[in-house]
């Protein structure tokens, strides 16, 4: 087992820096392609104690079946699958076998949850729950304006910097997934409070850290240094609460309510793609289904 192992160990390194470099990926899909094909490793191993070049077909429908005995989603079924055919892909790129293992298997259908969303009095509530009389708030305030009104993900709030702000021109530039850039619009309210956080912001720095403003983050945490996926989670979790909005909510719920308030503003499905970023317009979709609401109204005046 130990020489299998180190065998896989050596494959999974090489396939890291192929996914890092060639296919460009984020720190985060790095991570989680690495972890699942670890889960992989470690299952085929224990089963069957082979190097990743002898793994059949029947191997990887016993690990699937392995995730639905252990009460994995179909959507967490899928994604793993996904990982694994990514890496045989890799073996056959690299020549390291002739035909994956993983080609004529098919993961099983997730079905479609709707992403919950908050109406625009709760976004308020949020926004207006959270102390402006602090540094902390003012900073906080900012954050969740800016994240609501521009559509970001939070790994893209906490990667902004200050030559990001293109405020002159009403923009600011966003580095998504892929490493891909894209410019969206600011509102003027996230603008002001943007504003008022950097003279606080300004105000704590040293000369020297002035000195390099144009290689500095945004948003900082209390020690100067860049904020954390964790801490925004916290962040708005606990606003939500002070707000008494009883909705499980996360920093993507935000990035859900903005592209739902769009469609139901007369936005075009393609601008809200474009504005979040989206590769595929089959991702963007899913916000045709939200606005219930908007539609039963609709239906309301009509006359028969």
């Amino acid at each position: 087992m130990t020489q299998n192992s180190e065998k896989w160990n050596k494959i999974i390194h090489a396939y890291k820096s192929y996914i890092k470099i060639e296919k460009n990926l984020s720190p985060n899909s790095i991570e989680a392609y690495i972890r699942d094909i670890t889960v992989f490793e470690n299952f085929i191993l224990r089963m069957y104690d082979v190097p990743p070049t002898a793994v059949e077909e029947y191997m990887i429908e016993r690990f699937l079946l392995h995730l639905f005995e252990i009460k994995h989603t179909k959507a967490s079924q899928a994604r793993e699958l996904s990982g694994v055919k990514s890496f045989f892909n890799y073996l056959m790129l690299t020549d390291k076998i002739e035909h994956s293992p993983a080609e004529n298997i098919s993961a099983p259908k997730a079905s479609r949850h709707l992403p919950e969303v908050l109406s625009i009095n709760e976004i308020e509530r949020l926004i207006g729950s959270i102390d402006d009389t602090t540094v902390k708030g003012r900073r906080d305030r900012a954050m969740i304006e800016m994240m609501y009104s521009c559509g970001l993900r939070v790994s893209e709030l906490i990667s902004l910097r200050l030559c990001d702000l293109f405020f002159g021109e009403g923009y600011i530039r966003i580095t998504g997934k892929g490493s891909k850039q894209r410019l969206v619009p600011i509102s003027r309210e996230a603008q002001n409070l943007v504003m008022i956080y950097l003279d606080d912001r300004d105000n704590s720095l040293s000369d020297k850290a002035k000195a390099k403003k144009s290689e500095q983050y945004l948003f900082l945490n209390n020690r100067g240094g860049k904020l954390t996926r964790v801490m925004i989670f916290t962040i708005i979790r606990k606003a939500a609460q002070y707000a008494g909005i009883n909705k499980t909510i996360s920093p993507h719920t935000l990035r859900h309510s903005f592209a739902t308030h769009l469609l139901s503003g007369g936005a075009s499905i393609r601008q809200v793609q474009d504005m979040l970023g989206h590769e595929n317009i089959t991702t963007t979709e899913i916000y045709t289904h939200l606005d219930q609401e908007h539609l039963r109204q609709a239906i309301d005046k009509l006359t028969l």
